[in-house]
């Protein structure tokens, strides 16, 4: 077992620690300049510390070349951080163990299920449940004997691991808030994001674990990132009530758009940190683009 504590849930610490967590399988763009800089200015202004996470588990998609990218244009934009950044693939450990607390309470199943077999099965289904993030898995799996189980991985089949929602709120047998940093306390509802995957065929972690284990681990007192992630907290209350991991505030921002309303995205490459750079714009004409993004339409709203 690693160092980690499953244990005790505690409050959050001081001081105030933010992050920022991208995923190196691209160039960063404006939109993740606007959330770096939030989450910096943020620890700054409540005299606390920045970290800096790359979110690598994703072997296949992610490399080391724009590992180097994202720290460049970071400290380009004027960010710095006191410890060294923190690699997901270093701590696969870390996210096994609570995955096995889990797995030993009950909680997750084998899921053997191709995304064709799954979607397969919504089509036939009469009414699909639907969630946040499209609709939810249909428990194909979650019924399966642990004879059947033996069965399958026994016959090559690797599988996935779900949270076995029911089971999980079950356990729990109360109400779960969680602290938004503008609408206060919120009701966590993680029933929403049904079955989801915590470990994937190829890896033994997900996004939703190994966020929650780092964000515990890291002491990260405020989460700062988009809005399309503000669902995932009800997910992330949960994981953290079970796993006996400290829980932090939050602040979902609004997702920046270009001037068609569209969110920014790692394809499009002329909007780049990079590009901008090699055109010639400074720092302080990042803050300026981002600023009248805000103000661009569907940005009207942004705090």
């Amino acid at each position: 077992m690693s160092s980690t504590s499953f244990k005790q849930n505690t409050a959050p610490v001081i001081p105030v620690i933010t992050r920022f967590a991208p995923s190196p399988t691209g160039l960063l763009h404006l939109g993740h300049a606007y959330s770096a800089l939030t989450a910096y200015h943020l620890a700054r202004d409540l005299n606390g510390d920045f970290l800096l996470r790359l979110e690598n588990i994703d072997s296949s998609r992610c490399h080391p070349n724009y590992e180097q990218h994202i720290i460049r244009d970071l400290k380009w934009l004027g960010i710095d951080w006191s410890d060294p950044p923190r690699r997901q693939s270093d701590h696969m450990a870390d996210y096994r163990d609570a995955l096995e607390v889990l797995r030993h309470r009950g909680l997750i199943y084998p899921c053997f299920c191709t995304r064709k077999e799954i979607q397969d099965e919504i089509r036939r289904a009469a009414h699909a449940p639907h969630g946040p993030e499209g609709y939810l898995y249909p428990g194909t799996c979650r019924t399966l004997s642990p004879a059947a189980q033996k069965q399958k991985i026994a016959e090559g089949y690797r599988p996935a691991w779900r949270l076995h929602m029911d089971e999980a709120l079950a356990q729990v047998g109360t109400t779960l808030f969680w602290q938004d940093y503008e609408q206060g306390d919120i009701k966590a509802q993680p029933a929403i994001m049904g079955d989801v995957v915590l470990a994937r065929k190829e890896t033994p972690t997900s996004y939703h674990l190994s966020c929650t284990v780092d964000d515990h681990q890291q002491n990260i007192t405020h989460v700062v990132r988009g809005d399309d992630l503000f669902h995932a907290a009800h997910l992330h209350r949960l994981l953290q009530h079970l796993l006996g991991l400290k829980t932090p505030l939050y602040y979902h921002h609004r997702l920046l758009l270009n001037e068609q309303g569209k969110r920014y995205a790692k394809r499009d490459k002329g909007i780049t940190l990079q590009s901008l750079r090699e055109k010639g714009h400074t720092p302080k004409d990042i803050q300026a683009l981002i600023a009248a993004a805000r103000k661009s339409p569907g940005n009207d709203e942004y705090p």
